[in-house]
């Protein structure tokens, strides 16, 4: 089934990696995001999307000129590797794997959640463990077929955003994004920042298909700007046309008071109610957006596991690709068991969490080494520079950890839970490679 040769198949092209970039992104248009105006409503939830998103500008920008400098599957594991050592590079490693690994079964959940409304007799778990099975052999079966239909059901995500704001800005007025608009005060700011990233966490997932695109320090760099462009635009859009229709509680609390994660057929529901054609349009489209970060991060999740398993920080089995499809399927294979598991737990937004604390970790330390390798290696030959160096960097750095030192507060135990699993993983794996030095020597 599989070869022990490390190499991958360059196939993807610019447009591929715009749809990777984006689509890995875009299910947070559709759901989850609204959650965080129960904490900060309009004004607090901006005022926390505001600030993310200059981290994701800056981030985005940086971490582009580490991809063009080594272009490596392992992403964020391979830049701290080079710029701190093997030990600072499996923590990055370890925290890009909790990412991409744990945020696929929260979306795997809400896909199920959403056939669920169409085929009742289905339960919503059987429906997310099918979706797992069948987008993993999708991605096992080539990186450009997988890419490919990423494009497609991206730019038909992409087009059902924008149809919704055409529909919903006529209808935005002032005074519904100014209703209760700060009641938490600035504790709801920091209480809403998960839901923010919500809106981008994944992006830097186009750095893991590196090794795949055709001449990736042109590539890469137009597949982060182009992608963090259009997901800032769409942000904005989304965010004012949802809210300015009624207010942040009618995207918040259905009509009978509990809360949905659905914000934007509620809004939608407010202008042509729930029957007309535009309402389903809306919900069978969505879906699409669903399955394009869904995909897209099960793609990135496999390039980054296989990388573990390649340069031995994880079982070598897992660093070996198919002899005919020239994909990491053992690496996918065993993404989807874990996802599974964690399916089975019932625990979505607490899986959401632990993976925004991942995606954390990695921004911190990426940014650090851009910082450490600029010093480091200043011969490096750097394709790409971040602009406004050193600002965009720091800048990045500092919101990041602000962020995380907020979530850590506001999410204690889950917090925990996250260094536990971070700190057992990295004894496990000193252990290993202390039994691997002796072995050698």
């Amino acid at each position: 089934m599989s070869s022990s040769s490390p190499e991958l198949k360059r196939t993807l092209s610019p447009a591929m990696l715009w749809g990777l970039g984006v689509g890995y992104v875009i299910s947070g248009m559709y759901f989850g995001w609204n959650l965080g105006l129960e904490q900060g409503g309009t004004l607090g939830l901006g005022i926390a999307t505001f600030f993310i998103i200059i981290l994701y500008v800056t981030f985005t920008f940086s971490y582009a000129e580490l991809a063009c400098a080594i272009p490596k599957a392992g992403g964020a594991f391979d830049y701290a590797t080079r710029g701190m050592g093997e030990d600072v590079g499996f923590i990055a490693g370890m925290a890009q794997n909790v990412e991409f690994i744990f945020a696929p079964p929260a979306i795997a959940f809400a896909i199920g959640a959403y056939f669920n409304l169409f085929f009742p007799q289905i339960p919503v778990l059987s429906i997310a463990i099918f979706a797992y099975i069948v987008f993993t052999a999708l991605n096992i079966s080539g990186v450009r077929a997988a890419a490919s239909f990423e494009l497609v059901i991206t730019i038909l995500a992409v087009g059902e955003l924008l149809l919704f704001a055409g529909v919903t800005f006529p209808h935005v007025e002032i005074r519904n994004l100014q209703q209760n608009a700060f009641p938490n005060g600035w504790q709801g700011v920091f209480a809403s920042i998960p839901f923010a990233i919500w809106f981008f966490l994944a992006i830097e997932g186009v750095a893991n298909v590196a090794e795949e695109t055709i001449r990736p320090q042109r590539t890469i760099l137009f597949g982060f700007g182009s992608a963090i462009l259009t997901l800032v635009i769409l942000c904005i859009l989304t965010f004012t046309g949802s809210i300015g229709v009624a207010g942040w509680e009618a995207v918040v609390y259905k009509p009978d008071g509990t809360v949905s994660d659905s914000p934007l057929p509620l809004a939608l529901a407010r202008i042509v109610g729930n029957e007309n054609w535009l309402y389903h349009l809306l919900i069978t489209i969505g879906l699409f957006g669903l399955i394009a970060s869904f995909h897209g991060i099960i793609l990135a999740a496999g390039r980054s596991t296989f990388e573990f398993g390649r340069v031995k920080f994880a079982p070598a089995f897992l660093g070996r690709i198919h002899s005919r499809f020239r994909t990491p399927s053992n690496a996918l294979l065993i993404n989807m068991i874990i996802g599974v598991i964690a399916l089975l737990t019932g625990k979505t937004a607490e899986i959401i969490t632990i993976s925004v604390f991942g995606a954390l970790t990695l921004y911190i330390i990426s940014m650090i080494t851009l910082l450490k390798l600029r010093k480091k290696e200043p011969q490096l030959n750097r394709p790409f520079k971040v602009p406004f160096y050193p600002v965009f960097p720091i800048t990045a750095l500092v919101i990041a950890t602000i962020s995380f030192v907020a979530m850590t507060i506001y999410n204690t135990k889950l917090s925990l839970i996250y260094i536990l699993l971070m700190a057992v993983a990295f004894g496990i794996f000193k252990f290993f490679r202390k039994g691997s030095s002796i072995n050698n020597q």
